[in-house]
């Protein structure tokens, strides 16, 4: 018998918005989740919700994603005045901080780039800086501000999104999936008209070798401190060290929570899915925060974890049908870019497996390119 119209594998963030998106379709959903809910890498991100800029990329599929997913955002936050309360949204917007004359450089072309699409940006000089955020390092060359980025909690978003949906919750581990079902470990076997795979990198045993590629990170939250930190403050070198894929590398990302402790990123260790702290990575980490941020040394930390993103072989998410099997979709291989492009994701996932016009040029994510 049928178990639901949706069979969705994983409740993080991306598992909840494809729930939600099948549900506001008039579909019944079932979420499969053996652990708490938005308890993996959605537990293990910052949260921010921002659109990423493919300034000097040939390919913005990465920025469409990222754009339409924000205005999504913005849609739910808009539809209950409970929703920014319950996702403890920040409108705090992001300063990409530059270093020197060089990073100054790469700010003017973020700029252009991201006003020429419009949306808004604007460069900051070394005083406007510090008037804004005092309590960065003197000797910073400025920053480019984008006041319409924002942060929230995703784990209390993916359980409210789940609640949305009126979604079943079974606990179980899926360990056979063929496109005429679900088996879990304890032998229940489950059946959905479809099935949707959005277990981050868990979903790899059921995808070609070599779609997935872990990627490690530390993090790190401080005692309260308020008004320490107004912004998101991320390093201009971040995007681009986000997709390496042949070292490991920290950036210099802190954020301010609304009980007054600032969150502390950023590291990536490739092919690493052990989620044992790293000390020597997260001294690294906290050196470099520290290294823009001198009061930091100052606070004392309530708590140091881990995550591991699920990141695509070619940096792009997977979104569309299975290479192989029937009936199943995909949406995974999110990275670092998970929250934001969730509801996106989800969008364009439920338009393509129902037959609707995609909203999105779907071909950039599709798990064809891995059939091979």
């Amino acid at each position: 018998m049928r178990t639901a119209d949706v069979i969705v594998i994983g409740a993080g963030i991306v598992g909840a918005a494809c729930a939600r998106a099948y549900a506001r379709q008039g579909l019944s959903v079932a979420v499969i989740e053996p652990a708490a809910v938005g308890g993996g890498a959605t537990a293990a991100s910052m949260g921010h919700l921002l659109v990423v800029d493919a300034e000097g990329s040939a390919d913005e599929a990465e920025f469409a994603l990222s754009r339409r997913s924000v205005r999504l955002w913005q849609d739910w936050l808009d539809e209950s005045r409970d929703h920014a309360a319950q996702a403890e949204h920040q409108a705090c917007g992001t300063l990409w901080v530059a270093a020197d004359d060089e990073e100054m450089a790469l700010a003017a072309r973020k700029q252009t780039w991201l006003t020429a699409r419009g949306l808004q940006a604007e460069r900051l000089d070394a005083k406007a800086l510090a008037m804004l955020e005092p309590m960065l390092r003197p000797g910073l060359a400025g920053a480019l501000r984008v006041p319409g980025d924002a942060r929230v909690y995703p784990p209390k978003v993916a359980q409210r999104w789940l609640e949305e949906a009126r979604a079943e919750l079974i606990r179980g581990e899926v360990v056979a999936l063929d496109g005429a079902g679900v088996r879990l470990a304890d032998g229940r076997k489950l059946w959905g008209a479809l099935v949707v795979l959005c277990a981050g990198l868990a979903s790899q045993r059921f995808l070609p070798p070599g779609c997935l590629l872990p990627k490690k990170g530390q993090l790190a939250i401080t005692q309260r401190c308020s008004g320490l930190v107004k912004h998101q403050l991320v390093e201009l070198g971040y995007i681009k060290k986000a997709h390496l894929v042949d070292e490991d590398t920290v950036s210099f990302n802190v954020q301010p929570r609304p009980g007054g402790q600032l969150l502390i990123g950023s590291s990536r260790q490739v092919g690493r899915e052990d989620r044992a702290l790293d000390l020597a990575m997260l001294r690294q980490m906290l050196q470099c925060a520290a290294g823009y941020l001198p009061g930091l040394a100052e606070l004392s930390l309530l708590r140091c974890w881990t995550g591991i993103r699920p990141a695509s072989a070619d940096g792009q998410p997977l979104i569309g049908a299975h290479p192989t099997l029937p009936r199943v979709w995909l949406a995974t291989g999110h990275e670092g870019l998970g929250i934001t492009t969730s509801l996106a994701s989800a969008e364009l996932l439920a338009e393509l497996s129902l037959a609707q016009a995609p909203t999105l040029d779907p071909q950039p994510f599709s798990p064809a390119r891995f059939a091979a």
